[in-house]
């Protein structure tokens, strides 16, 4: 794990009052593309999960704040690819990775709004189809639908496994 992944776990456990805010910030950077591949957050919010387990860090509160983050982070990528459409594609880290874009718009073009559930669990398309349904015109109530539902399943799926297996660990 990178020192900044070690850093934020440390800073979690000594301030469990800040759990919410930066599980939030975490799960934005996890759903948006132009950080998701910067910061490692998926197995930062697995360890947060853990701690929520270990702590009695408020799993509702924790759980929200993933969710919201997520659907924060994946709105913002569809907007600007809505917004911008082309220009998008041209900008880091999209620029270095065309064939991830058009991968995602062919998988976004055949499922539509399944495409934005189902691409919420796994990594690269996490961020890209969002991208991909702002690219495509998606509508937005559409989108927003799609994307609350797979945003309060991914956030229980990736906090819960730690925090059970941590209560269950402790007895």
């Amino acid at each position: 794990m990178s020192n900044f992944g070690q850093a934020t776990i440390a800073f979690v456990q000594d301030h469990t009052g800040w759990a919410t805010p930066i599980v939030f910030v975490l799960a934005f950077c996890e759903s948006f593309a132009f950080i998701s591949l910067i910061v490692p957050a998926t197995i930062i919010l697995f360890a947060v999960g853990g701690m929520i387990g270990a702590s009695g860090i408020e799993f509702g509160a924790t759980w929200l704040a993933a969710a919201l983050g997520a659907v924060a982070g994946d709105w913002l990528a569809y907007y600007l690819a809505l917004r911008f459409r082309g220009k998008i594609t041209h900008s880091w880290p999209l620029a270095r990775n065309p064939a991830l874009v058009a991968r995602s718009v062919v998988f976004f073009k055949r499922w539509g709004m399944l495409a934005v559930i189902v691409g919420r669990f796994f990594g690269p398309l996490r961020a890209a189809v969002p991208i991909a349904a702002g690219l495509c015109g998606m509508p937005w109530l559409k989108f927003q639908i799609a994307n609350v539902v797979s945003a309060v399943i991914w956030a229980v799926g990736i906090l819960a496994p730690g925090a059970v297996g941590m209560r269950w660990l402790m007895g």
